[in-house]
């Protein structure tokens, strides 16, 4: 009889942002499932909290959680501390934390909104490369992936901030890709786009539509191909396969979780 196949992240570490729900709960349930040990972090840390509890009765002992909030730099020096210790060292860093904001054309949009998605959605993933780098680096193999969104790669009115810092994250995943491949590191730097997922953030577009869930479901999929939205685990896949040293030789690179809403 053959021996269980051991799971596609078996001994890697995993440091998860913005993970206590939506897409960062469901990468980090499939990575624990494939043999990763995962630090959930999340600015609500009862939920992260939570979350660990739940996987650890599946997988004892896989999962840590901390409080944090990925727009402070001290907190990311102190959770990366935290985490190393728990986990044995950081293989992976998935910087998933992200927020969007009220749609604001120009000449109603302010300073606060832009201030509050750079510091969330783009400042936040500089804080996470620079303090998990030189534990990445030790723990070669290592990933860096980082959560952006169709919306940095198509524009649309009356999200100037939410494109241009999820643009920011798809330029910067580049740099860093070929900062650490010129330095012989051998850690990999990818981003992820998914378009509609279901997920929470779908939330106001929900109420738009009066609480009909599928009635909102439905307006959102009319400009993708596959004629739906998205599973939460459509883009977990994409980070696991990711975090595995099965993307060895990809870095640098921009995956699209959209249905085919971007080959039009």
């Amino acid at each position: 009889m053959s021996a269980p196949r051991p799971g596609r992240v078996a001994g890697k570490t995993v440091l998860i942002t913005g993970a206590a729900g939506g897409l960062g709960e469901a990468m980090a349930l499939m990575l624990a499932r494939e043999g990763a040990r995962v630090a959930v972090t999340d600015i609500d840390g009862d939920r992260a909290a939570a979350l660990t509890r739940r996987i650890n009765e599946e997988h004892p002992g896989a999962a840590f959680a901390y409080a944090h909030d990925v727009a402070s730099e001290a907190d990311w020096e102190r959770v990366v501390t935290a985490a190393v210790a728990d986990l044995g060292g950081l293989s992976v860093l998935v910087n998933n934390a992200g927020v969007g904001g009220p749609l604001a054309f120009v000449e109603q949009d302010t300073v606060d909104n832009w201030q509050r998605q750079y510091e969330i959605n783009l400042r936040s993933i500089m804080l996470g490369a620079k303090h998990a780098m030189p534990h990445l680096r030790a723990a070669a193999p290592a990933s860096i992936i980082n959560i952006s969104s169709i919306a940095g790669l198509v524009a649309a009115p009356g999200m100037g901030a939410y494109n241009a810092t999820k643009a920011a994250v798809w330029m910067y995943t580049k740099t860093l890709a070929l900062e650490a491949a010129k330095a012989d590191w051998n850690v990999r730097c990818n981003s992820v786009h998914p378009v509609f997922i279901k997920t929470p953030i779908l939330d106001p577009f929900i109420a738009m539509a009066g609480g009909d869930e599928d009635k909102a479901h439905e307006r959102l999929a009319r400009g993708i191909p596959l004629k739906r939205i998205g599973e939460p685990d459509d883009v977990a896949w994409c980070v696991l396969y990711l975090a595995s040293d099965e993307s060895k030789f990809v870095t640098g690179s921009e995956f699209k979780i959209d249905g085919g809403m971007t080959a039009q």
